[in-house]
């Protein structure tokens, strides 16, 4: 177990690559919707919104693999035990790939049904079956690619995930700009780039990973499988549940029409931006308190807690007075379609809330997931749907697309107060049990 005191400054080291891997990671976002937003008009920007959210309901559904290996891996390591930890990349390496593949392998059925729930008008969804069509080729390496990111994390290679991420991003700028601006592929051409994009991230993340590939003895350990599997069992639900969150805001637009479901997913890029920022912080408390948890050391655990949260909250006030001062430049510069653009600069001030709201929510995610406690965040995540979706009914019904936006940012509330309630059993639990021996590889 390291005994390296957690300070601020290397929570700062760690932090920052991860958040510009992270921007990166929602720069895919943003720079599908400005090619978008530049080079159509706010059909082709409904279809790239609704389809993005059905991959993302999709392939976050399966991040699962990358949450569970960064605990894993980081409580591996706070026992000492390496051989355990390479083992755990591995298995998350064959459950990427096999899952990858059923998702291609599924996709004539699952793109029969996966825009239905939107009820989007039949231009749209004629332009987003183009755009699923071309993306899903790209599912095998994405989810591979999940694995490779929880290890980097686990492992405190922050640096090595940035310049992975910087490899995707950068081949899918190049390529949208071509398919889009330059050959006219339309919604099409932005999930091509994409799907492209996430195999050379692949092949370069393997590069990266490659001397902790040896076989090891203790690969297809029942207890561990077993182990693994509840872990993923429970964050994939709670995965799903926060995706079905997301993709209930995206479909409330859609009913009121194109140009809200339009400007509503301009601003979805802007907080997914933001939270893949700030996730930056709650990553790293993953690492420190998976570590923390697997040494059952109390003191680490609640000074990882304490130092991420306060640095995550700062950047949260700064990305939110960014937001504030300078969204509306943005909106203007990168989106044509006027009903679009007005929407998204109606409603921007709604946006900008949510880093501010949001950020907690974020942090006790990365408490939860460091220790793995799958339950808890299943347990919250079911509690934030239930009344979410209500939630919203009620207020779009008495107040349109201001009713949608207050009860998404009332959703963040919920989720602070869901997922805080287990904090004291996480404390409990590191302070009761005893610290394991280190174990050598």
């Amino acid at each position: 177990m390291s005994e390296t005191v957690l300070s601020r400054s290397r929570v700062m080291r760690l932090a920052v690559p991860v958040m510009l891997a992270q921007a990166a990671i929602a720069a895919t976002g943003v720079v599908d919707t400005a090619v978008m937003g530049l080079y159509g008009d706010k059909t082709d920007l409904a279809a790239v919104a609704i389809a993005s959210v059905a991959f993302s309901f999709i392939y976050w559904g399966f991040g699962f693999l990358r949450m569970s290996t960064t605990g894993l891996v980081a409580q591996a390591l706070g026992r000492g035990d390496q051989a355990e930890a390479r083992a755990t990349l591995q298995r998350g390496l064959l459950i990427g790939a096999s899952l990858g593949l059923v998702i291609f392998a599924a996709s004539p059925v699952l793109e029969r049904v996966v825009f239905s729930p939107f009820g989007a008008e039949p231009d749209v969804v004629h332009l987003a079956d183009g755009y699923f069509s071309a993306r899903v080729w790209g599912a095998p390496a994405l989810l591979t690619q999940y694995a490779i990111t929880g290890w980097l994390l686990g492992t405190g290679r922050t640096g090595a995930l940035l310049a992975m991420q910087i490899v995707m991003n950068g081949v899918n700028i190049v390529l949208d700009i071509w398919f889009v601006a330059g050959l006219g592929w339309g919604p099409a051409g932005i999930g091509a780039g994409t799907a492209i994009a996430e195999w050379i991230a692949l092949l370069f993340g393997l590069v990266l990973i490659w001397p902790s590939l040896k076989r090891e003895a203790g690969l297809f350990d029942r207890a561990a499988l077993i182990g693994l599997f509840n872990a993923n069992r429970d964050i994939l639900i709670r995965t799903l549940a926060m995706l079905l969150c997301f993709a209930w805001f995206v479909r409330s637009g859609a009913q009121l029409g194109t140009e809200y479901v339009a400007g509503n997913e301009v601003l979805l890029q802007f907080i997914t931006v933001a939270a893949f920022v700030l996730d930056g912080f709650a990553f790293v408390a993953e690492k420190e308190i998976g570590e923390a948890y697997g040494g059952r050391d109390r003191r680490k655990l609640l000074r990882a807690m304490r130092i991420t949260t306060e640095l995550a909250f700062a950047f949260a006030i700064l990305v939110s007075l960014l937001y504030w001062l300078g969204g509306g430049w943005v909106i203007s510069v990168f989106i044509s379609d006027a009903e679009a653009r007005t929407v998204a600069l109606a409603f921007l001030p709604y946006c900008a809330l949510v880093p501010v709201i949001g950020v907690l929510a974020y942090q006790l995610d990365g408490f939860l997931l460091g220790a793995t406690r799958g339950r808890a965040l299943r347990t919250a995540a079911a509690i934030v749907t239930i009344i979410y979706i209500p939630l919203d009914l009620i207020m779009r019904d008495q107040f349109g697309n201001t009713g949608v936006w207050l009860a998404f940012l009332g959703m963040f509330v919920v989720r602070v107060a869901a997922h805080g309630w287990f904090l004291p059993s996480l404390m409990r639990a590191t302070s009761d049990q005893p610290q394991q021996p280190p174990q050598q590889s």
